[in-house]
């Protein structure tokens, strides 16, 4: 091996430094010097012989291969166990009522105990648990005996005893989280603490809970089924749970909550809550609201957007009229009904809209007489409608597929220059293009041919200003003259054949 890989290899410990050896001259010095030293103890037994302790100075990786061999470290006290010793440290019982006289045993079910010093009248009184266990005959001397075995957590069953010797219990729960409350709910009703169970119910009915504790508080309420205190449980419940309301059905409720969104003043509240209203639909799939309030409110965001554009068209001849306050007019109209659009299709109720919209050749009229500019965020409602055709999340049968492109395709080809620059942040074209290809794909063949001969000349002559359904187009051609599918009589049965 070269010289300078052998001193890299010793400067990283890889191999020992013949220099640090001993030679015979060095140790002839040491064994004279220590003549006159006392005799050192004696050495420790040698490791089990392996490759590696044949060396005298180890290098690091023998070292790293001892380590492999080495007894794992005795494992610390866990934090419960630390937690215990330091209330047993706090707990002082004798002040106020003398010598104990009852031993009360805590074990868990890892074996862990600890044994307190208590008194059999705090304990009775408060529990009816160790008021039983303490009635029997007392063992020679002058203490009680108690032991409670297979604890899940000592820690909160040692706590739960210090309570009892607590004034003012209430008082004392303040500050603890509600996962450490729940724990303590658990074991006073566990032992018929009845004071400990109604001081946690109180607490967790006036403090704040998480996402998360929510969940757990339910779960644990449920699952101890605390008769005694069943108006506490059910005043804790009101706060996730509710009872028929006299004020009005869910529904009504549901119905003013959009109906306060979709006349929002604020333009800036208004998105916002929109968001968030359906994001919780979303979240909340069983959410529930009658398929008559959501078309009400469709129909009234109709009759405001053809009211609105019946209203532009007269103004738009006066020039004197602020145009911009009528494209937001027209913009907030067209997006009051996009969202209840997204809301129809997410709850699987969008295929009456589609009717409805394929009907609307009085608004498609006005549409063709307002500049692109003011209307082109109406066309997003038929783009988002062929999105949910195009994704199987709207399923309509072939002629109302066919009426709705055939009242609205060309109002959208007109605004699409304008939605893809103006609206390039909301506005996903590939998403949009994918969805109006696959639409167009589901009608019948001949269907296919009339809007994509259209399209053809449309996107020659205005390009990325024009929907691209190349796609479409590509497989209406294989269809139509590469790969045709014959349907042929039989006295049996119907045969279909392809022709290549």
């Amino acid at each position: 091996m070269a010289s300078r890989e052998v001193s890299t290899m010793i400067k990283h410990g890889f191999i020992a430094d013949p220099s640090l050896s001993f030679s015979p001259s060095r140790t002839a010095k040491l064994s004279s010097a220590a003549v006159s030293s006392p005799p050192p103890p004696s050495p420790p037994p040698p490791p089990p012989a392996n490759e590696s302790s044949t060396h005298s100075n180890p290098t690091l990786f023998d070292m790293m291969s001892e380590e492999h061999h080495r007894e794992p470290p005795p494992r610390r006290k866990s934090h419960s166990h630390a937690r215990v010793t330091q209330i047993m440290a706090e707990f002082k019982n004798d002040v106020v009522y003398g010598p104990s006289d009852v031993k009360l045993t805590v074990v868990g079910k890892d074996g862990y105990r600890v044994t307190m010093d208590v008194h059999k009248k705090v304990l009775s009184d408060k529990s009816r648990f160790f008021m039983v266990k303490m009635s029997s005959r007392r063992e020679k001397g002058v203490s009680h005996m108690v032991e409670i075995s297979e604890c899940d957590d000592v820690e909160i069953y040692v706590e739960t005893v210090v309570l009892m010797y607590c004034d003012d219990l209430k008082k004392k729960l303040i500050g603890e989280n509600v996962v450490k409350i729940l724990a303590l709910l658990k074991v006073s009703s566990a032992i018929s603490f009845d004071e400990g169970v109604t001081s946690c119910l109180e607490h967790l009915e006036a403090a704040p809970w998480s996402e998360d504790e929510e969940e757990i508080v339910v779960s644990c309420l449920e699952e101890l089924h605390l008769p005694y205190d069943v108006d506490s449980v059910s005043l804790i419940l009101q706060r996730v749970s509710s009872e028929p309301r006299k004020g009005g059905t869910d529904d009504e409720i549901f119905l003013k909550l959009l109906t306060g969104v979709l006349k929002a003043k604020d333009d800036k509240a208004r998105r916002e809550m929109k968001v968030v209203i359906f994001k919780l639909i979303r979240e909340e799939a069983d959410v529930e609201v009658s398929k008559e309030t959501l078309y009400g409110l469709c129909h009234r965001c109709l009759t405001s957007l053809v009211l609105c554009l019946s209203e532009v068209t007269t103004q738009m001849l006066d020039p004197g009229q602020d145009r911009g306050a009528l494209m937001g007019e027209i913009a907030r109209e067209a997006d009051n009904m996009l969202w209840m659009v997204d809301i129809l299709i997410e709850k699987k109720m969008c295929d009456e809209f589609v009717k409805l919209w394929a009907d609307q050749e009085e608004l498609a009229e006005l549409h063709s007489k307002i500049p692109t500019m003011y209307r082109h965020e109406i066309s997003k409602i038929t783009a988002q409608i062929c999105v949910g055709i195009g994704r199987g999340r709207i399923l309509v049968n072939r002629e109302t597929r066919f009426a709705v492109l055939n009242t609205w395709l060309e109002a959208l080809y007109d605004d699409f220059g304008w939605m893809r620059r103006v609206s390039s942040r909301s506005l996903d074209r590939k998403l949009v293009e994918d969805g109006l290809s696959q639409t167009i794909l589901t009608l019948s063949l001949k269907q296919q041919q009339v809007i994509l001969m259209k399209w053809f000349d449309r996107f020659l002559s205005k390009g990325d200003d024009c929907p691209n359904v190349q796609r479409a187009f590509e497989v209406w051609w294989r269809r139509a003259f590469i790969r045709q599918v014959m349907v042929e009589p039989d006295a049996s049965k119907l045969q279909i054949t392809l022709y290549d």
